[in-house]
């Protein structure tokens, strides 16, 4: 039931992640303008790095390297996720 990699292409939306998951970035829409997307990449969101939700209401909040970074819905429903 709780196999690490039961469903390792399964992606779900940054808006959907449940609080304290770990999560590494999939893919960015097309509806996220590329300046957005390039100021998302140097704040550390890539997948590369593991983010942590902290937070969905009133916006979505993510631990990126000891950094918290707060981004609104219509950003972060934008943004596609697995597990890490």
């Amino acid at each position: 039931m709780n196999a690490p990699h039961a469903h390792p292409h399964e992606r779900i939306r940054l808006t959907g992640t449940p609080l304290g998951r770990m999560v590494r970035i999939t893919d960015f829409g097309d509806e996220i303008d590329p300046l957005q997307r390039e100021q998302l990449h140097a704040y550390g969101l890539s997948a590369a790095h593991a983010v942590k939700v902290l937070q969905q209401q009133p916006m979505t909040v993510l631990l990126c390297e000891h950094v918290e970074l707060a981004i609104e819905h219509a950003v972060s429903r934008h943004i596609w996720v697995t597990p890490a």
